[in-house]
């Protein structure tokens, strides 16, 4: 017999934490919260700079490959997502980005009633907890520590004198009235250690709410229906299959790909689609898993002799060992290290109304994700589009599993050039920009 609750949430990623925390607060109403993953609660998750163990493989990742790219050679991309208790948040560079106020405003001008920037705002600042900024566009004592860097890396002050001479503006505020400029990113941290959305939403209250049920190492394959009413989830936990019933709503928190994934495979999506893969329609809705804009991203790699990088040379392992003994002790230092600590956005033409890339300065030289070594020390540079025209779609390859389809016209790509340490004057266009 199925479990009964009032709301069955699937997926613990940013958002399902979110959701299933706040339904919880009312404790008249019963929640469980499904995570193929883990618990994501050990050190490989809470020290920022063993990100890399993580980004680069299967640990908490789905690590997800596109299908192969026409526009690209027939290249396949890297998908980096979070599996565990926090979902990506568990696993990224931490940088602390809302987005553009226009973006918002564009969505609600889109008829999407309720993501104005006006109307998320207050859901933004009620969320957080920021040691560093107030005012308008920030708030305290939110479930979400935002912080500054405890690396204490000079290498943020030269990033900062580089951008001065290049005469671009520098923002101490992505998230504030302006976001065009280059500065150092605030960071999803707290006392020098990661703080995911799991640490800040779920943590706290799995063993203090009664009313709140997670269960790791589910991994829900498909949507339980009366008709077109959603009242359960069945997922796999071992080899056994299960199920649980809501009484009030099913909500679905699995991110941008494994969200139309789970619809598809239940029946909901493209009609035409679902039957050449065997799936009995519940609902015809073309849309459902189409129109995926996602961020081609070029990345500069650099020779350096500055020993503030880290790197793959006996002298750059020595100092990583000194800091993980530092970050032992005080908490701070390059374990603290998100990596990607400065950065910005930028136009790269002066007639257009919003920046248009974003920037990640990287301390190390990051090749193919990490996934394929580097001996030496430099950084990189990471030259991000923010707002593609290519359109794409995640689409089912067989019942029991789906791929990637992305119309993406760049992908990641690490061009090594030996140089001394400098900071580039100026980026490059994103025009000028070519798969090597």
């Amino acid at each position: 017999m199925a479990d009964t609750f009032d709301y069955v949430v699937v997926g613990a990623g940013s958002g399902g934490c979110a959701v299933a925390s706040r339904l919880s607060e009312d404790p008249n109403v019963s929640v469980v919260l499904l995570e193929a993953g883990g618990r994501d609660d050990n050190w490989v998750v809470t020290t920022p700079g063993a990100l890399i163990l993580m980004v680069s493989g299967p640990v908490n990742n789905w690590a997800f490959n596109t299908v192969p790219q026409p526009g690209l050679n027939g290249r396949i991309g890297y998908q980096p997502r979070g599996k565990g208790l926090g979902g990506s948040s568990a696993i990224n560079a931490m940088c602390y980005i809302r987005g553009h106020k226009a973006d918002y405003d564009r969505w609600a001008a889109l008829g999407n009633t309720g993501w104005s920037y006006a109307d998320v705002l207050p859901h933004f600042k009620r969320s957080e907890d920021n040691s560093e900024l107030d005012g308008f566009y920030h708030g305290k004592g939110g479930p979400l520590s935002v912080t500054k860097l405890q690396t204490d890396n000079p290498v943020q002050d030269i990033y900062l004198q580089a951008a001065r001479e290049a005469q671009f503006r520098i923002n101490e505020d992505f998230n504030g009235e302006e976001q065009e400029g280059l500065g150092v990113y605030q960071v999803t941290q707290k006392n020098g250690e990661r703080w995911s959305a799991a640490r800040g939403y779920i943590h706290p209250f799995m063993g203090t709410r009664k009313n709140l049920h997670v269960i790791t190492g589910a991994h829900a394959t498909r949507i339980l229906f009366e008709g077109k009413r959603a009242t359960g989830i069945e997922y796999r936990q071992g080899k056994d299959t299960r199920q649980v019933r809501a009484r009030r709503e099913v909500i679905l928190g699995l991110g941008a790909f494994q969200t139309p994934q789970l619809l598809m495979l239940s029946g909901v999506g493209d009609q035409a689609e679902l039957a050449r893969h065997g799936i009995a329609p519940v609902h015809h809705l073309p849309g459902v898993g189409k129109n995926l804009h996602d961020h081609p991203d070029f990345v500069f790699g650099f020779r350096s002799g500055n020993p503030n990088f880290l790197g793959l040379t006996a002298a750059g392992i020595g100092r990583i060992v000194k800091s993980i003994f530092q970050y032992r002790r005080e908490r701070r230092g390059a374990m603290t290290s998100n990596i990607a600590e400065c950065g910005g956005f930028l136009k790269t033409r002066p007639d257009l109304e919003l920046p248009d890339i974003q920037l990640h300065f990287c301390m190390a030289v990051v090749n193919n994700h990490g996934r394929t070594p580097f001996f030496g020390n430099g950084f990189s540079c990471h030259v991000c589009l923010l707002r593609q025209k290519a359109a794409a779609a995640s689409g089912c390859k067989a019942p029991i599993r789906c791929s990637r389809r992305r119309s993406i016209r760049t992908s990641s790509a690490t061009r090594m050039i030996s140089k001394r340490w400098s900071v580039p004057s100026r980026p490059p266009s994103a025009c000028s920009m070519r798969p090597p």
